[in-house]
């Protein structure tokens, strides 16, 4: 088996070392052939920064590094071009001086390569002097290709007046592009926010922004004909190592990690995550811990946002352009950063306007940022969030009502006085973050025709009907009283008639900080007692 290349970011250490590559050269060829001048938004970890060193690759007319490859025999490798590569993702960014600093040292550095010398003192008027020698000394169009082009903003959101200073140095130094366009053959940056709030490329006004262009879908990715083609000897590996076959091997690796997509038909697995399973062979979460969740964790809980983990979202072409770092949109944060993903495609009936509907692409993503989640709400930590999972499974499941009772009032027991939200919002998000991190599929305000469910839970044979009340006094026995009843009088358990299921009803009672809850079991199957 060809080795994983984990944390591999040069194309020709990649290739020189005979590492496994996923073949993207035909949608690169078909981009660079395109166009000019373009713009990519993907989350982290999502092969940017490789695809970046394989276009300087192609740029540079480095042949010998495509053999078998689909460009080989498509291109023409008598012309090479001088490439300008910044990568942002290896530059001091903590402050807007270190920033121009690092900036300075890249461009020198580039210079040195092609034996230029710069004379100029600010760093937009290095750039533009080394765009012109570079076409000048070679007598070919530059290539510029910029990684992580929105990382010094991202890295300093938590201080807006810094952030502010920085983009300001960013749009001033990719102002100089615009004016330098006939001496530029091909432009391309990546990053994970979307640029246009941020006003860095407002000068840049012919950049294409493919992000959603469904004949670049799966530029960056694995997607599901590739792994099981390239990876073929790992996915048989990992079904003998769990002794299923190698189909079931496949769709819990699909299920795990696979869902990310830009246009709503084309799906793909992030390739970090995909490349860190396959060489542990275990299914658990591999991308989300190599990031800083905190950020996103502290904007769903400011925002009171889970619903975002557990019901469809609709949004507009528009509403993925509005990174504003004054005013953040957690569910475009979300998005932009990969913990959401493009699940459909559909023409709006009343407009020419095309709606997307989001959610969470993957079980990987769903559990870890559930977990973080759950134990920042619960103010405890994530070790003993998960005991607390596993113990409230086994409960739901038997219908043990007493003990998980108990067990919700030791979770309650753990959040600081401080952080008690009296709203009715605030404890039924835990309680769904609860049952969604145990993975019972949760479906939250579930209509029916006769009223709306709070929650319902499903998990293999099991059904639990859940339904949620909060006072902010009074005793915990009556709002349970009163939650059964409107279950029992809604007949919310017929919507689940015929499913052969163990169904559950449940009541669960805030009164002030007094948490009560209360289990019925349905004997009978729903179907034998519906007339």
């Amino acid at each position: 088996m060809q080795k994983l290349p984990i944390g591999i970011q040069s194309f020709a250490n990649l290739r020189n070392d005979d590492c496994l590559y996923v073949d993207k050269t035909e949608n690169i060829h078909r981009l660079i052939t395109s166009g000019r001048v373009f713009f990519l938004s993907r989350p982290r970890r999502f092969g940017k920064s490789l695809l970046v060193s394989t276009m300087e690759a192609i740029f540079k007319g480095n042949k010998s590094l495509f053999k078998g490859l689909w460009i080989e025999n498509n291109w023409d490798w008598t012309v090479s071009h001088p490439v300008i590569r910044l990568d942002f993702g290896g530059m001091a960014l903590h402050t807007p001086e270190a920033l121009v600093r690092s900036l300075m040292a890249s461009l020198k550095e580039i210079a040195q390569a092609y034996e230029i010398v710069l004379e100029t003192e600010d760093v937009a008027s290095r750039f533009r002097e080394l765009i012109h020698k570079l076409h000048q000394s070679t007598k070919q169009q530059v290539v510029v290709l910029i990684d992580e082009y929105d990382k010094p903003i991202i890295d300093n959101l938590t201080d807006l007046e810094k952030a502010d200073k920085i983009r300001t140095i960013l749009h001033n130094f990719y102002q100089v592009m615009k004016a330098a366009d006939e001496h530029l053959r091909f432009v391309f940056l990546t990053g994970v926010s979307k640029f246009s709030k941020v006003s860095i490329f407002s000068g840049l006004n012919n950049l294409v922004d493919i992000t959603l262009e469904a004949q670049f879908a799966a530029i960056c990715g694995y997607t599901q004909a590739e792994l099981e083609s390239c990876f073929d000897p790992y996915i048989a590996e990992l079904a003998q190592k769990h002794e299923c076959s190698k189909q079931e091997a496949i769709e819990k690796i699909k299920y795990w990690y696979d869902g990310y997509s830009w246009d709503g038909e084309t799906f793909v697995y992030n390739s970090f995550s995909t490349l860190m399973f396959f060489r542990q062979q275990e299914f658990t979460d591999h991308w989300f811990t190599t990031g800083s969740p905190t950020f996103i964790v502290n904007i769903l809980k400011e925002h009171d946002d889970v619903k975002s983990l557990l019901e469809p979202i609709r949004m507009q072409a528009a509403d993925f352009d509005s990174f504003d770092i004054q005013a953040i949109n957690p569910q475009t944060l979300m998005f932009q950063t990969g913990y959401l993903t493009i699940k459909k495609k559909e023409r709006d009936p009343f407009g020419d306007t095309m709606l997307y509907t989001l959610g969470v692409p993957n079980e990987e993503v769903n559990k870890a940022l559930t977990t973080h989640l759950l134990a920042s709400y619960a103010a405890t930590s994530l070790p003993e969030v998960n005991r607390g999972c596993r113990q409230m499974m086994e409960q739901l499941l038997n219908g043990d009502a007493l003990p998980f009772e108990r067990s919700m009032q030791a979770m309650f027991a753990r959040i600081p006085n401080q952080l008690h939200i009296p709203r009715e919002a605030y404890y039924h998000s835990l309680i769904l973050l609860w049952l969604n991190m145990l993975g019972f599929k949760v479906d939250a305000e579930v209509n029916t025709d006769k009223g709306r469910i709070d929650a319902v839970w499903t998990w293999q044979e099991r059904v639990v009907i859940a339904e949620v009340k909060y006072a902010a006094k009074g005793a915990p026995n009556k709002l349970l009283d009163e939650a059964l009843a409107q279950i029992h009088k809604c007949r919310y358990s017929e919507r689940y008639a015929g499913e052969n299921k163990r169904i559950a009803l449940l009541g669960v009672a805030f009164a002030g900080k007094e948490i009560a809850c209360r289990m019925e079991e349905l004997v009978e199957p729903l179907h034998h007692r519906i007339k």
